[in-house]
């Protein structure tokens, strides 16, 4: 029993014993003494303020549970259960494993990342993997940075710095993590020149807003978001026709990113980056891993002399990416290529599994759980994700909680679980949503639902 400050062990005693041996093996032996100094000093401060005594199993299990937290904070393989299968908070799209086995060996020696084997001299970086892309993009050229943001925040600086940038008020998005299109603007030493109103604007409203100083026309797909009623906006063919009498570039931010009719697929469709190219944008950018189904990068791609000066602006350099993106993206472009995309791409595979086959996977799960009470398997609703057709439901298939279950506290237990489960709650009940879930996962969500239960 600890009565006093003398009572506490010292960092190192606590380090050797052998109560907490398992627990401090699996972090970092100064990580470990890190938090197990805190922990104490908290518990140090507990004891000053109550007077009670603490016993030596709630030192014990602090420490456990603290150094469990800080582990529960690496990137750990989790079961996305959400329906959401672009899932920004899990990683957005998942990858497959075939893809990592295809750039094993371009990754983990030495590469030509940057020397050209013909010659015997210094290359260029990035060559297949720009080739790749503006040929499935179908335009003159293309290059990469580390991500979407920073790809719009590139071609702004080189083309329109201390220039106007004019843009529709309706368009003014912010993304992820709390990223504003306006501040993205302004950082890239643009000056910010809004038209029309929140939901209506024209061709009219950039017309009458060219300068001198303007530098370009920016459009910004909506995709996070949906607006209706009484709207309009103008067309991006519309708007490079008004571009072109102006001798203005036109450039259009998708955003997500897609290379295919979705139609076939989900019954909706997002504007594809060769429709943006056919449409004149000299410059389209986008994400590789939303829609794309890659890793994290942005994407540009558009008219070969834009696509040079970007090269030639001197940020490009802090925005690069390198071999592990050059190398997954040579592959993931030379598969929309070869059109196999369904098979070897991981987001398509898993959005192409019909809701029958989802509703016989919940059914056998149950069934080999033993079919216990309070746990139904019904219709519900998934969402592509990373920005992508916000209020477009995709027909999926749940095992659902009844409300005897606390759903609050059935979503942490599963959370705590290894591998964490991630569900969602929905009409005060829990949900295990199966569309975004991998085949080989789904002995480890029967295990985990068991687990749970019992």
């Amino acid at each position: 029993m600890i009565k006093t400050m003398r009572d506490f062990p010292a960092v190192e005693e606590l380090l050797q014993m052998q109560e907490l041996a398992d627990t401090i093996v699996q972090v970092p032996r100064p990580v470990a003494s890190d938090i197990i100094k805190a922990t104490v000093a908290d518990l140090k401060q507990q004891l000053q303020k109550t007077g009670k005594p603490i016993t030596h199993r709630k030192l014990v299990s602090t420490i456990k549970t603290a150094i469990a937290d800080i582990k529960r904070q690496e990137i750990t393989r989790i079961i996305n259960a959400t329906g959401i299968v672009v899932h920004t908070n899990l990683g957005r799209a998942p990858l497959s494993e075939s893809l990592i086995d295809a750039i094993k060996q371009t990754v983990t020696g030495y590469g030509n990342i940057e020397f050209d084997l013909a010659r015997g001299t210094r290359g260029k970086r990035g060559l297949a993997c720009e080739r790749y892309l503006a040929l499935l993009a179908g335009t003159e050229a293309a290059t990469v940075v580390n991500n979407c943001a920073a790809a719009l925040f590139i071609v702004l600086n080189t083309f329109a710095n201390r220039k106007e940038v004019i843009i529709s008020r309706g368009e003014l998005v912010q993304i992820g993590g709390g990223f504003r299109i306006p501040d993205i603007l302004r950082k890239s030493g643009a000056k910010l020149c809004e038209v029309g109103t929140t939901n209506i604007t024209t061709l009219d409203d950039y017309a009458s807003h060219i300068k001198p100083q303007t530098g370009l026309l920016l459009k910004v797909h909506k995709s996070n978001f949906v607006q209706g009623g009484f709207t309009e906006e103008v067309a991006l063919k519309e708007l490079v026709n008004l571009g072109n009498s102006h001798n203005l570039p036109v450039v259009n931010d998708l955003g997500s990113g897609v290379f295919i009719d979705m139609r076939e697929l989900l019954g909706y469709s997002e504007p594809t980056v060769q429709q943006s190219v056919r449409a004149g944008a000299v410059l389209t950018t986008f994400s590789g891993d939303k829609l794309l189904g890659g890793v994290q990068a942005g994407l540009i791609v558009g008219k070969k002399e834009y696509i040079q000066k970007i090269k030639r602006n001197a940020l490009f350099r802090t925005m690069r990416v390198d071999k592990i993106v050059f190398s997954m993206l040579e592959h993931l472009f030379g598969i929309y290529l070869n059109g196999n995309y369904k098979e070897k791409i991981k987001l398509w595979s898993i959005l192409s599994v019909p809701e029958s086959e989802l509703y016989k996977r919940a059914k056998k799960i149950l069934a080999d759980i033993g079919n216990p009470s309070g746990l139904s398997v019904e219709a519900t609703s998934s969402f592509v994700g990373g920005g992508a057709l916000p209020e477009s439901a995709i027909p999926s298939v749940g095992i659902v909680f009844s409300k005897e279950y606390k759903p609050t506290t059935t979503m942490t237990v599963f959370r705590k679980l290894s591998p964490p489960v991630i569900g969602r709650i929905e009409d005060d009940r829990f949900i295990l949503d199966m569309k975004a879930i991998d085949v080989d996962d789904l002995p480890l969500l029967a295990t985990a639902i068991k687990n749970v239960i019992e």
